[in-house]
């Protein structure tokens, strides 16, 4: 595992930091992973090249653990995709730091952590079997008894290896994407006793010294104006109606001879 002190998604620290190779190869992931490969050619090497035997009176070869060839079997290619495993993920954890994106990351920490889980379960099925069908094999003459010691060791040791690779990938996984130390934007908290937002308030405003000028008071003692009288408009044509007979023939007719009243 990788301890950095930046910000990281899924225990890698981000893109763009670049590869150290030696920082590569100490840690303990690492290390643990290519001892998971290492066991895993043992135990299919070992079978491949000394795990079939024939016996005196049959010229056929036969698996030494108890004559079972499906045990046999069962190792190698239990062993096989191990071996071919470790070489993938290896490289896996050379690129993971090289991707942008966290989702891939999530995926490739996903597949690690479930292909570590099932490998463990299926080194522990190979163990008990290799275990169990050695127990039962009685006749060891001539049957290469370091070989199948390996063996079952090797299987053993494979379980605790890929235990600890699973634990690595679980770790990982529930670490996720740590951007505690990233600059993110939290939006101010509303003040509601102020008439603009928080991010929009008018910033604060010192007015320069102004002096009023002053003016002296109008003098009250002049004479003091005579008042207008009030406005009285000319009587409608209704109420000349009301006037005499008399008077409106006469005023007819100076209105229709103006010069003959002179």
């Amino acid at each position: 595992m990788e301890d950095t002190g930046g910000a990281t998604a899924y225990g890698v620290s981000l893109a763009g930091g670049g590869f150290d190779f030696y920082k590569f190869i100490r840690q303990p992931q690492t290390i643990v992973r290519i001892l998971s490969w290492i066991f895993a050619l043992v135990v299919f090497a070992s079978i491949t090249t000394e795990g079939y035997v024939n016996t005196a009176h049959s010229s056929e070869a036969k698996c030494i653990f108890n004559q079972n060839d499906s045990a046999c079997h069962y190792a190698i290619g239990i062993g096989v995709i191990a071996f071919l495993a470790c070489v993938a993920f290896l490289v896996l954890d050379v690129y993971v730091p090289f991707m942008s994106n966290a989702h891939e990351r999530k995926y490739a920490v996903m597949a690690d952590l479930g292909f570590s889980g099932a490998w463990s379960f299926l080194w522990f099925v190979c163990f008990c079997l290799l275990a169990s069908q050695w127990a039962k094999t009685h006749n060891v003459s001539g049957l290469p008894e370091d070989a199948a010691r390996a063996t079952v060791a090797f299987s053993f040791f494979s379980i605790a290896t890929w235990g600890i690779l699973t634990y690595f990938a679980l770790v990982r996984f529930r670490r996720g994407v740590n951007d505690s130390t990233l600059p993110t934007y939290t939006e101010p908290p509303q003040d509601h006793h102020t008439a603009y937002p928080p991010t929009y308030a008018p910033t604060s405003y010192n007015p320069t010294t102004y002096t009023p000028t002053t003016y002296s008071a109008y003098p009250s003692n002049g004479p003091d104006m005579q008042p207008q009288p009030p406005f009285t408009p000319t009587p409608p044509a209704a109420s000349r109606r009301r006037l005499p007979a008399a008077q409106l023939l006469r005023e007819r007719d100076e209105a229709a001879f103006p010069l003959s009243a002179h």
